[in-house]
């Protein structure tokens, strides 16, 4: 009989324990996925900032994601500088999916933002001569990225060839 009693204490005791311990890790898992999810923000922020506070590097970036082969030596440096943050951030943003940090939807949307860039000549041309500094896992998404991309759409309401730098306009 003091079995059954400890028993049935043990249940009165033990299973609210055990709700609150999953509701506090469930508290715990939601903000921890909230929290990545702003730091990536804040990292997407930072780096698309050199897009619209340096016009020079913009109509780089732009004669850029045309050709890759086509810039001189200093400019394809600075392009493949920000490119090469700009697929890790892609990439950090992939290993977050994979742990369950990210939302489907919300790589859904990254996928998205990436296939517009991989559209371009200029990107998968940078991409061939970089992409072995990624990790194989990555690689293989974005190569099946390109694979199935289609025509280019994120610039496509620029005269992209009329871009030229600001001190040579």
């Amino acid at each position: 009989m003091l079995t059954a009693i400890g028993q049935l204490a043990t249940v009165f005791i033990g299973v609210p324990s055990i709700i609150y311990f999953a509701i506090q890790l469930r508290e715990q898992t939601r903000e921890r996925r909230q929290s990545a999810v702003n730091a990536l923000t804040v990292q997407w922020g930072e780096l698309t900032k050199a897009l619209h506070e340096n016009p020079e590097f913009t109509a780089l970036f732009l004669r850029g994601v045309q050709s890759f082969h086509d810039l001189d030596a200093v400019s394809k440096l600075r392009f493949s500088a920000f490119q090469n943050r700009f697929f890790k951030n892609f990439e950090g943003m992939y290993y977050s999916r994979q742990e369950g940090i990210l939302t489907t939807d919300l790589w859904n949307e990254i996928e998205r933002t990436m296939s517009d860039f991989l559209a371009y000549d200029g990107v998968r041309q940078w991409w061939e001569t970089r992409k072995h500094w990624h990790t194989e896992a990555f690689v293989r998404v974005v190569d099946a990225m390109i694979a199935r991309v289609e025509k280019p759409t994120a610039y496509s309401t620029y005269d992209l060839k009329q871009v030229v730098l600001p001190k040579d306009s």
